[in-house]
């Protein structure tokens, strides 16, 4: 899927950013990422909430193959075949695909803040004065 059909394609979501990524192209809206352009087709972010709906659909996650083994990547979900002839029905999952974008960006958020770093006192102006002048009197010591 070239660039200018993605576009089309999410014409009644309305607008999306559309990035290379991996072998294809990711796609995102206000920021948020959720739904990816691969060789192996088009998926959108999922999570327990809209897993169910790609489930009812007979949907697969998103898996790739390493030399070792085969990955599943539950977090994306094959779009049904049958949304790419119904734009306004894309539009409702690819909403949805950014409400879950959404609520997974919100648990990655650390809880509190992060706690400050340990930095050693800082010797005052004063001493760091007296410390340069000392060291400029010993040094003009040696040289006579």
């Amino acid at each position: 899927m070239d660039r200018e059909f993605l576009i089309d394609l999410f014409a009644d979501f309305g607008p999306v950013t559309i990035r290379k990524m991996f072998s294809g192209h990711g796609i995102s809206a206000d920021g948020v990422n959720f739904a990816l352009s691969l060789r192996a087709g088009l998926f959108f972010r999922a999570d327990e909430v809209t897993i169910p709906d790609f489930e009812a659909e007979g949907s697969k996650p998103f898996q790739y193959s390493t030399r070792a083994k085969t990955v599943l990547v539950n977090s994306y979900w094959e779009l049904p075949a049958r949304l790419f002839d119904d734009s306004a029905e894309l539009a409702q999952w690819a909403r949805a695909a950014l409400a879950a974008a959404q609520r997974a960006r919100v648990k990655k958020r650390p809880k509190g803040k992060k706690a400050a770093k340990k930095v050693a006192p800082r010797k005052s102006v004063a001493k760091k004065a007296t410390v340069r002048r000392v060291g400029k009197a010993k040094r003009a010591h040696r040289s006579k």
